[in-house]
């Protein structure tokens, strides 16, 4: 089971370089952080640029895979976000991962500075990945409704690397069969469809998505089994906060449901907050869940 570690970078660079190392000594697999212009949980609060913050963490760490949870295709647009992305990974020595999601109608409107669609961001997203598809693949040109680009004269990749691996964020059929087309994993925190539900209901929930995934796998002639299938915890029923056991069980109802990545959120806000846990619960808990399951 691969741990990711999603930390929300409303802290100054001084201290998410240490959470950073920390993060990297702990064991965990991937340092993903957030892409958002503005979002309800942080009012008030500063919140970095995704792409920047990650470029540091690239000078730090040695081991650590990199990259946003997800990045918002409300605002990012393919040249611009594969650029970053291309840059971030050279930094890196190829420690990218590419979270690519819709994005939320608030970062649409902080962009825009009017009300958008979600019907549009949904097709902006698509659009997204198949220019991204397009550019890394050396066209010069690609047009969609949403998004596009022509006349690129540049490289879209520095000399002798690869691209970026692809995580694409998938909550429902369309999005299963845009992860199957275009994605190196797919990621999940289980959807809008959770609000209210139960454990057992949440599991449930995960298991069809999962099988949605392998099914559009299979229609486009790809083995799931190549697939990262990443699962973010904390957005459900299924909040272990201090509790290490409760991070190993949801570990191993994970895999069961089909996934090989968990992504913990980093502890934020004070004790007593819903994403409030001890710095060393998530050394414990790599421990712990290496110790089960490897």
């Amino acid at each position: 089971m691969r741990l990711g570690a999603l930390v929300l970078q409303t802290r100054p660079w001084q201290d998410f370089s240490k959470v950073s190392r920390q993060i990297e000594a702990f064991g965990f697999d991937v340092l993903y952080v957030a892409d958002h212009l503005t979002h309800p949980s942080v009012p008030g609060r500063w919140l970095a640029d995704g792409w920047t913050i990650l470029a540091a963490a690239a000078t730090i760490t040695d081991r650590l895979e990199l990259g946003p949870l997800v990045s918002s295709a409300a605002f990012r647009t393919p040249v611009p976000l594969a650029r970053a992305a291309a840059t971030v990974n050279d930094i890196s020595g190829g420690r990218v991962v590419l979270g690519l999601g819709a994005g939320t109608l608030h970062d649409a409107a902080a962009d825009r500075g009017k009300a958008v669609p979600f019907g549009r961001l949904s097709a902006r997203f698509a659009e997204t990945a198949e220019a991204l598809a397009a550019l890394w693949e050396g066209a010069p040109e690609w047009h969609g409704s949403e998004v596009g680009f022509s006349g690129l004269q540049t490289l879209p990749l520095p000399p002798g690397t690869k691209r970026p691996f692809l995580l694409v964020a998938a909550h429902g059929p369309r999005g299963f069969d845009l992860a199957a087309r275009y994605g190196d994993g797919w990621s999940t925190f289980g959807g809008p469809e959770i609000g209210g539900q139960s454990a057992a209901e949440y599991w449930s929930t995960l298991r069809q998505q999962a099988a949605g995934v392998e099914a559009a796998c299979e229609r486009h002639g790809r083995d799931v089994a190549q697939m990262r299938r990443s699962l973010l915890l904390g957005f459900g029923a299924v909040r272990p906060g201090d509790d290490v056991q409760g991070y190993v069980d949801a570990a191993e109802r994970a895999r069961d449901a089909g996934f090989d990545e968990l992504v913990l959120p980093w502890t934020d806000g004070k004790p007593g907050d819903v994403f409030w846990a001890e710095t060393a619960t998530f050394e414990q808990a790599v421990s712990a869940i290496r110790s089960r399951l490897g």
